[in-house]
């Protein structure tokens, strides 16, 4: 007679199942235990924290209040509403029956959350995705028909409104999801285990605040797999490291090359792996390329201002240039926050009759603040005394701060679609090099980050003459006259295409205007041989007063635009001189590339 098997504490399981899901459990609650301790005891030494750091509550309060002022267009908007649903209603009804019928709703291009054939297939699941996007189609409809309403709260409350529709996409939710719902059922509720076990780690990784994990944090290692580029460091001080990198060619441009990354992340965007690097790339053109390191700021360096960023970055790796090659002259490449300090210094250059930038280049750069995109909806009084009353607390403004700004301009793909993965499916993340870079955050020295917020942002003074003083020197980019390519992103939704284009009516200079296919970084990182994308130029002798018009007379081209820049840069570059290697010059190697300061990591 066989003997009965002992129960399990969990139905349906089998008793190793069952034990490890006690052992999950266990590790769960303990975990759960330790942070809930670290979270009070942390609330209680900090004291009170601000209930609205965003100031939204007052937002969403005037808002309502301009949208109650019309109670019948109110009552009309949601008789749309329930007319809508009535129809989905049938529709579905008739689906049931075995009717074929066309959707009332389907996702925008490009939107991900959706594509399990479930959401299709099963009527159910069908339902539920067109009734949400049918509520989300009204409610942003609805905010935009109101009156009376500026154009900035417009923009914050069609903002932050998104993130709410974001936020409740059934997409989100595991008895909504078809995906989860399966997983669940095959591994007996496994999946959700484990996706709380990764809710606590990043829980544990963030110290309290929500770390989510974008990518296998141990696949990649700064020097190892990303940031291979053969070079030296050969200048530092305390604000960056200034890389030489090896020549890839037995001759080489007179001219060096700089190039000056924006400080909010680190450098290697440009050499992520060799077939996509642009620092690579560019060497095996026959250019000498010079790229500054920033370092990772901490307490140490809480007064750094923008000038300093001026004279510590490019113009002492300037002068640390001509140590090493001998080479007075050079050309530069600014990119994003790295483009709006670089207009600066040529400004500022020029005023002083300093000529030893020859050309340069844009990425992704604003210095005419007046159309921002959706950064700009954080930047208004109150949250700028927010963002100043948590930089006073450290100094700085916390890397994960900086990073959760980012990730919620595209919250399903940078936000989203992770809970998913890891909470709910109970998955880990995939190595992804680019999504590694993207979570190797920075922190903003205090001065610095209030500065570049209320003068360029806020106030926009960078783009009038005059508007800001470095170093006694008044700015006025109109002073600008070298030769300037700047390039643009045409989905870019840190630095839109039309604000970028702006600088074309400042620089007094000859200026090439080249639109990317794709965004801030795929816009930028498109190397030839990937024959992605597209990019657009108007051989106009005049760029027009706007890129509508300007984009009306432009020709597409496929593939990368990395070409047409070498054109451009190397007949600016003088003549070619024998390669020069590391160390040649005066400035003896200090460490090889990628250095030590871009090695300094805030989360792991």
């Amino acid at each position: 007679m066989s003997e009965t098997p002992a129960p399990t504490a969990f139905p349906g399981v089998t008793p190793a199942e069952s034990q490890k899901m006690q052992a999950a459990f266990k590790d769960i609650a303990e975990r759960s235990q330790k942070l809930l301790q670290d979270f009070a005891e942390r609330y209680k030494a900090d004291g009170s924290q601000p209930a609205d750091p965003m100031g939204l509550t007052q937002t969403f309060m005037d808002f309502t209040a301009k949208m109650l002022a019309d109670p019948n267009r109110l009552v009309q908007a949601q008789m749309e509403l329930w007319q809508q649903y009535m129809q989905l209603w049938q529709l579905t009804a008739q689906r049931l029956m075995g009717q074929k019928v066309e959707p009332m709703a389907e996702p925008a291009k490009g939107d991900k959350r959706f594509n399990d054939p479930a959401w299709k297939d099963e009527v159910v699941f069908d339902y539920l995705k067109q009734s949400y996007l049918l509520t989300a189609r009204w409610l942003q409809g609805t905010i935009k028909q109101v009156e009376g309403i500026d154009d900035k709260t417009a923009k914050k409350v069609d903002f932050y409104t998104r993130q709410f529709i974001d936020a409740v996409s059934p997409s989100n939710f595991a008895m909504t999801n078809p995906q989860v719902v399966k997983a669940t059922v095959e591994s007996k509720g496994e999946n959700l285990l484990k996706g709380l076990q990764n809710l606590l780690t990043d829980l544990e990784r963030g110290k309290g605040k929500l770390a989510i994990r974008q990518t296998d944090m141990k696949a990649f290692r700064v020097g190892e797999n990303v940031a291979t580029s053969p070079g030296k460091v050969v200048y530092q001080n305390d604000l960056m490291q200034l890389i030489q990198y090896a020549p890839a060619t037995a001759e080489v441009y007179e001219i060096p090359l700089l190039i000056v990354p924006p400080w909010i992340n680190k450098f290697y965007i440009l050499d992520l792996k060799p077939e996509n690097s642009f620092i690579k790339w560019a060497t095996e053109q026959g250019y000498t390329v010079f790229v500054i390191s920033w370092v990772n700021p901490d307490e140490r360096l809480t007064k750094l201002v923008f000038e300093d960023y001026m004279k510590l970055g490019p113009l002492a790796a300037l002068g640390a240039i001509e140590q090493a090659t001998g080479q007075r002259q050079v050309s530069a490449i600014g990119y994003c926050i790295g483009g709006t300090l670089m207009a600066a210094t040529l400004a500022y250059m020029a005023a002083r009759g300093d000529d030893r930038i020859a050309a340069c280049t844009f990425f992704t750069a604003q210095v005419d603040f007046t159309e921002p995109g959706e950064l700009g909806v954080f930047i208004d009084e109150d949250q700028l005394a927010s963002i100043e009353e948590m930089m006073s607390k450290k100094g700085y403004l916390d890397a994960s701060d900086m990073a959760t700004t980012f990730n919620l301009l595209r919250a399903n793909d940078l936000i989203w679609s992770f809970v998913v993965n890891n909470y709910l499916m109970g998955k880990d993340p995939f190595p992804f090099d680019l999504l590694y870079w993207n979570a190797d955050a920075t922190r903003m020295p205090a001065a610095m980050h209030s500065y570049y917020l209320r003068n360029m942002y806020q106030n926009n003074l960078l783009s009038r003459p005059g508007g800001i003083v470095i170093d006694n020197v008044p700015i006025d980019l109109r002073k600008i006259a070298i030769p300037v390519y700047i390039q643009a992103g045409k989905e870019d939704h840190i630095a839109p295409a039309r604000s970028v284009y702006k600088a074309t009516q400042i620089y007094s200079g000859p200026i090439r205007f080249m639109l990317a296919g794709s965004g801030h970084i795929a816009g930028v990182v498109n190397p030839p041989r990937a024959k992605k994308y597209q990019h657009w130029l108007n051989e106009t002798d005049k760029n027009p007063p706007t890129l509508a018009e300007w984009q009306a007379g432009a020709k597409e081209f496929p593939g990368s635009w990395w070409n047409d820049w070498d054109k451009w840069l190397s007949e600016k570059s003088g003549a070619k001189v024998p390669a020069r290697n590391p160390g040649d010059g005066a400035l003896p190697p200090i460490e090889d590339a990628p250095g030590s300061y871009v090695k300094v990591r805030v989360v792991e």
